[in-house]
């Protein structure tokens, strides 16, 4: 098991609530893949640094996880998909 910093980007023009459910199903595709969450931050709704799809705001989520390959590439195949996220970013870290 390795450990990344997931960070993704949901749309600010959804309901709270649909955002959090969206956050959700980020943690729960990550969960079943076994995946050991060390540390869930929300970060809020921020101005991204450039526009995307016309939306200059974005709500902000931060993962930190133990996992294996398979799960993060899951987790990879599932966002892609997700139209509810402007952004997504994987990082391995090295201890």
């Amino acid at each position: 098991m390795n450990k990344y910093e997931i960070m993704f980007i949901v749309r600010p023009d959804m309901e709270e609530a649909e955002i959090k459910n969206t956050a959700e199903e980020m943690k729960k595709v990550l969960t079943d893949g076994k995946a050991n969450m060390l540390e869930e931050k929300a970060m809020g709704q921020r101005e991204l640094a450039y526009e995307i799809n016309k939306f200059t705001t974005g709500y902000y989520f931060l993962y930190v996880v133990e996992a294996n390959a398979e799960t993060v590439k899951e987790f990879d195949r599932i966002v892609r998909i997700n139209e509810s996220l402007l952004r997504h970013l994987i990082v391995k870290v090295e201890d």
